[in-house]
C-alpha cells in the first residue's frame, strides 16, 4: 500500500517530462532547417556551430553522394553548398538540384575566379560568398535567402489565386470586383482595381511611389508621383473606416505606402 502514492507520482513525473520532450521535439521542427555540404570539418564544424547557436537545425555532409537521401528524408529549407567537393562539384550538385527542387542554395568556394561565381548564379544558386568568410555574414545571407524565399512563396500562392480575401473583403482579379465585408459590389476604376491588386499581392512591404507607378501603370504611360497619391486618396475613400485616419493603407513617411491586413487566397 505504500508503493503506491510513489508508484503515481513516478507516472505523473514521467508524463510531465515526456510532454515537455514532445513540446520541445515540436518547437524544433519550426526551426529552419539548413544542410551544409563542406568537405572541410574545420569549416562544417564551425557553420554548424554558429547557426545551431542562432536557432537553426543543421545537418552535415562531406561529400554530394549523401544529398539525395538527406533532401528525401528530411525537410530541407536551405542548401549551404562548398564549390570545390571531392567527386562531383558543387556547380553539378547544384545543376542537379536545380532540375527537382526549388530550395534556396549558397554556395561557397576559395576560389576568387569571377567566371565560377557568375555560373553558379546562372545554374541557379541564390547567393554566393567567398572564403574565408566572417559566420556572421553568412547568417545574415541565409536570413535574406530564406526571407526572399518565404515572399517568392506567398507571393506565388497569391498569383495563382483568383479571388483574394483581406479583413472580410474580396478582391477577384478574374472579373476585376471588390466585394465589401457585406458582399455588396464596390465600384472601382481600372486604376483603382490595379493599386488595390498591387497592394493585395503583397501586404506587409514598403512600396515606394516609384515601385508602384511602375507595377500599376508602367514608366510608358508618362504617369508621375501624385498620381499615385491621389488614387491611394479614392481607394482610401472607399475601403477605410476613416479615409483621414486609414488603417489598411498606411503612409511611410520618406518611403511610400504599406498594405497592413493579412492577405489570404480565397
Amino acid at each position: 500500500m505504500c508503493h503506491e502514492p510513489v508508484q503515481k507520482h513516478s507516472e505523473t513525473i514521467w508524463f510531465t517530462l515526456s510532454s515537455v520532450i514532445a513540446a520541445i521535439n515540436r518547437n524544433m521542427t519550426k526551426l529552419p532547417h539548413i544542410l551544409v555540404v563542406e568537405d572541410d570539418r574545420e569549416i562544417s564544424a564551425l557553420i554548424a556551430r554558429y547557426l545551431r547557436s542562432n536557432d537553426y537545425r543543421v545537418m552535415v555532409t562531406g561529400s554530394g553522394r549523401e544529398i539525395d537521401d538527406l533532401m528525401q528524408s528530411s525537410r530541407i529549407d536551405l542548401v549551404v553548398l562548398d564549390l570545390m567537393l571531392p567527386g562531383e562539384n558543387g556547380l553539378s550538385i547544384c545543376k542537379r538540384l536545380r532540375m527537382t527542387t526549388q530550395v534556396p542554395i549558397i554556395m561557397l568556394t576559395a576560389s576568387s575566379d569571377e567566371v565560377d561565381r557568375i555560373l553558379g548564379l546562372e545554374i541557379g544558386a541564390d547567393d554566393y560568398l567567398s572564403k574565408p568568410f566572417n559566420p556572421r555574414e553568412l547568417l545574415a545571407r541565409i536570413r535574406a535567402v530564406l526571407r526572399r524565399s518565404t515572399i517568392d512563396v506567398r507571393e506565388s500562392t497569391m498569383n495563382g489565386a483568383r479571388v483574394l480575401t483581406f479583413l472580410g473583403w474580396r478582391i477577384d482579379r478574374t472579373l476585376r470586383e471588390l466585394s465589401s465585408p457585406d458582399s455588396a459590389r464596390v465600384a472601382l476604376t481600372d486604376a483603382e482595381f490595379a493599386l488595390l491588386q498591387t497592394f493585395c499581392e503583397r501586404p506587409g512591404r514598403i512600396l515606394s511611389r516609384d515601385q508602384l507607378l511602375d507595377l500599376t501603370q508602367g514608366r510608358s504611360a508618362g504617369a508621375f508621383e501624385r498620381s499615385i497619391d491621389i488614387l491611394v486618396s479614392r481607394l482610401r475613400r472607399k475601403i477605410e473606416a476613416d479615409p483621414h485616419q486609414p488603417n489598411i493603407i498606411k503612409t511611410v513617411r520618406a518611403g511610400g505606402y504599406l498594405f497592413t491586413p493579412a492577405v489570404e487566397p480565397a
